[in-house]
């Protein structure tokens, strides 16, 4: 958390497993930037589940951070 400065100003999308041993790090980054991080906690998933399990996958949540934050205007 030593260059959360660098992070904050801009948007960020965290996405972590509800039964991820890495879920607190994710937690931590929301909590010192809360204006500017959005996470999003996927129920039964740990942290390996999110690299290839497509039913587990918030892709309408990525779409959507996508489209808000790097849309041209």
């Amino acid at each position: 958390m030593t260059n959360i400065d660098m992070l904050a100003p801009r948007k960020a999308l965290l996405v972590a497993g509800a039964d991820a041993h890495s879920r607190y790090y994710s937690e931590d980054v929301r909590a010192m930037a809360p204006d500017t991080v959005d996470l999003v906690i996927v129920p039964g998933a740990d942290h390996v589940d999110l690299y290839d399990r497509k039913d587990l996958i918030p892709f309408d949540r990525l779409d959507e951070f996508f489209t808000e934050n790097l849309a041209r205007p």
